[in-house]
């Protein structure tokens, strides 16, 4: 179906992040952009050099006579599911960014209403093409590291008022959802597809410096148990002053330890594993550049790249809409544990 002919495009939620997808698909000689959407006007978010028909709701969009084969879910978090399901119900696949949605629940009905339609929902985890995070994959998969006994996840960033502006989805509970489903789902996506599931969580959190910005914590320690073994922990802040401090995790196995680090987890820092030579990794791509603060690397082209060497019969998809879940419900489950903590409290 899709063999003679470019994929065509649409971007819902018109951001940072959505010209992001815009012009990773313009760049794509296999992919066409056809339209844009957004509930804020055209002129004000500088979209005229993108040159497509632009619509206010995605109801329009799908009323329209554009017939994308792909949706790209660029809107705040709180919306991905309403948009996603739009998408599907009228039979078009699904690019989503992170998260899937903000409930297992909601991801389960996207999950379920991809099946009966027959379409696929990408979910966009771009740091799974880093080339440390290929590496210590192929490591880890390979067992040259034995047994795992430890993982610790550290993700310390800034975000402060030039973030949270008032009046904007970010920092609010049910469009923004949470720092760990904003800031440091791609991290906790990475240690799932490396380590699988987790159980016996603990957590502890805190509000450091957003109670005028953010319906929620701004960091947290949680702890827990692989149900594959071994142990591990999560620490986490946008409390950092000023810039981002670093994003990195630490693996100790029976057989060695590597420690993946920089702003990004981007640079292996640290391999030292029985009878094995660290090779030579290609460059990361550098974070996305958002003027005042910055986010994690710049893969999107790989995801236009992935959705469409998928629709042509080439390959499967990098993430999965079941993996997206895992990583909702792991987070759903650590801010159980906090929301809990909250009602005890009152």
């Amino acid at each position: 179906m899709y063999t003679d002919r470019k994929i065509r495009f649409a971007v819902v939620g018109s951001g940072h992040i959505g010209k992001r997808h815009a012009e990773m698909i313009r760049r794509n000689p296999e992919a066409e952009l056809v339209a844009m959407c957004d509930v804020k006007p055209e002129k004000d978010l500088g979209l005229e050099e993108y040159n497509v028909p632009f619509f206010a709701t995605v109801e329009e969009l799908i009323q329209s006579n554009i017939h994308p084969d792909v949706v790209d879910v660029c809107s705040p978090n709180g919306l991905h599911a309403q948009h996603s399901l739009i998408a599907l119900e009228n039979k078009i696949h699904v690019v989503c960014e992170k998260p899937l949605a903000l409930t297992k629940n909601d991801c389960e009905k996207i999950i379920f209403k991809a099946l009966q339609v027959s379409r696929h929902v990408f979910c966009v985890m771009q740091n799974r093409y880093s080339p440390p995070s290929v590496w210590i994959k192929q490591v880890v998969d390979d067992g040259l590291l034995g047994d795992i006994y430890l993982v610790q996840l550290n993700c310390y960033w800034n975000r402060d008022a030039r973030y949270y502006k008032k009046g904007g989805w970010k920092g609010t509970s049910d469009l923004d959802g949470g720092t760990l489903f904003t800031q440091f789902s791609h991290f906790i996506d990475i240690m799932y597809w490396l380590f699988g599931d987790i159980k016996d969580i603990q957590a502890k959190f805190g509000d450091f410096n957003h109670g005028d910005s953010t319906a929620f914590e701004d960091s947290g320690m949680v702890a827990f148990n692989f149900i594959n073994g071994g142990m591990g922990s999560i620490n986490y802040s946008t409390a950092v002053w000023d810039s981002n401090l670093k994003s990195s995790i630490t693996i100790i196995g029976a057989k060695g330890s590597v420690k993946i680090g920089g702003q990004y987890m981007n640079d292996v820092e640290y391999c030292h594993i029985k009878d094995y030579t660290l090779p030579k990794l290609a460059a990361s791509s550098p974070p996305n550049d958002y003027g005042a603060y910055k986010g994690s690397a710049a893969n999107h082209h790989f995801i236009i790249e992935n959705v469409i060497d998928t629709l042509k019969g080439r390959t499967t998809a990098t993430t999965n809409a079941l993996e997206g879940l895992k990583v909702v419900e792991i987070i759903e489950r650590i801010y159980a544990l906090r929301d809990m903590k909250k009602i005890k409290e009152k």
